[in-house]
């Protein structure tokens, strides 16, 4: 599990740094609300997000940073203890999207978001959301795979 940990800690900074490197690209190359590679599965749009998913709390900088600090926090001290690879993976995708979305409130006052679902209507994301909900679905498999496991 030594190696799993490794591991996780190289995702949460690949994670960082492709988030970071796309939005950067994002900004410099795309007017803010307009769009780019349009075909009819994703578009990049750049839009400026000040809340979190779906905008909720918009406006709520300061509370959404303190609570992705509270949050990463927690998850760091799960994944230090963590012994099965689906929740190593889970716990390091979601503290490198949280990590990632944290970087831009503290940088910028609001989150930089480029993708745009165009094969049905979604809400506008980014890569750190992405990791988030790939470790959010690795959290799934653990807790499906750990309750089947403790029924046998």
């Amino acid at each position: 599990m030594k190696r799993w940990k490794s591991v996780g800690i190289v995702v949460i900074v690949a994670v960082i740094l492709c988030d970071q490197w796309l939005k950067y690209w994002v900004v410099q190359h795309i007017p803010i609300g307009a769009t780019r590679f349009q075909n009819p599965l994703i578009d990049l749009t750049y839009l400026q997000n000040r809340g979190a998913a779906w905008s909720i709390l918009s406006g709520k900088r300061w509370f959404l940073i303190a609570l992705t600090l509270i949050i990463t926090v927690v998850l760091a001290y799960f994944l230090m203890k963590a012994n099965n690879a689906w929740l190593i993976m889970g716990l390091s995708l979601a503290i490198g999207g949280a990590l990632g979305n944290f970087i831009d409130r503290i940088r910028l006052g609001y989150v930089v978001d480029m993708f745009q679902l165009e094969c049905f209507d979604f809400p506008i994301f980014n890569l750190a959301d992405v990791a988030l909900f790939c470790g959010v679905c690795c959290l799934f498999i653990y807790l499906i795979y750990s309750d089947q496991k403790g029924r046998q």
